[in-house]
């Protein structure tokens, strides 16, 4: 049985025109919504089946004139089977130790997230986020969320270095990647793909059939990586659709 949203519970609003990040020369605007903390867990489930994106208390979609270049797409899991490259990116990774932790900031992540984005996001909307900034990102927030950590192997007693974080929510359907950052300086280690490939697997774990990647856009460098997930739904005007 199909569950709707109360539009009573929301009200939607329009940000502000502002150059597109993505695609050069476009113009791009939001819709978006503020979580309601009773049934926040709920609202945020069907929103992200609708095609809405999770920032700390906010569900937020595209909504740019004249342009529908972000589609929202997931990872059916019980059809995924890793290509030969997605194996050796497991392979390559497989002496790294995940743990599932609460969704509370440290130091020592956000210390890996000023690296990352130093070295990947430049001058970027998030490059000068400041400690209050990522608290709020990770821990202001009414629905069921967590961080995963990927650490390497530890030489003495305590724990390993760390090298990767995933803000992950949990959906009534599957795993949302909100937001990962990974040590730039083991690019050979494809981390950004690994994670993935890793949430596909604790999705498979928990018997959830899908992991939702946010949007992809056909043509941009930054999203080619999606493309490579086969099987991959699209949200269409006719619902969740295979991409070919």
């Amino acid at each position: 049985m199909t569950r709707h949203v109360p539009s009573r519970q929301l009200r939607f609003y329009l940000t502000a025109m502002a150059p597109c990040p993505y695609l050069p020369g476009r113009i791009e605007r939001k819709v978006f919504a503020n979580l309601p903390f009773s049934d926040g867990a709920w609202v945020n489930d069907e929103l992200t089946q609708a095609g809405f994106r999770r920032s700390q208390n906010i569900a937020y979609r595209p909504a740019c004139e004249g342009c529908d270049a972000c589609v929202s797409v997931r990872v059916p899991v019980c059809g995924f089977s890793p290509s030969r490259s997605q194996k050796r990116v497991l392979q390559r990774n497989a002496d790294l130790v995940r743990a599932q932790v609460e969704a509370e900031a440290t130091m020592e992540q956000f210390d890996l997230l000023r690296r990352y984005l130093l070295a990947r996001h430049a001058g970027g909307g998030m490059s000068d986020m400041g400690w209050d900034d990522y608290v709020a990102m990770v821990e202001d927030t009414a629905v069921r969320t967590h961080l995963i950590e990927y650490r390497l192997p530890s030489p003495g007693a305590g724990p390993g270095d760390l090298v990767g974080v995933v803000l992950t929510d949990m959906l009534s359907d599957g795993l949302s990647m909100v937001y990962s950052f990974f040590d730039p300086q083991l690019a050979r280690r494809s981390l950004g793909q690994f994670a993935i490939l890793d949430h596909l697997m604790q999705a498979r774990d928990q018997a959830l059939p899908f992991v939702y990647l946010g949007y992809w856009i056909q043509g941009s460098a930054k999203m080619d990586y999606k493309a490579r997930l086969r099987p991959l739904q699209a949200l269409t005007r006719e619902g969740w659709r295979d991409l070919p």
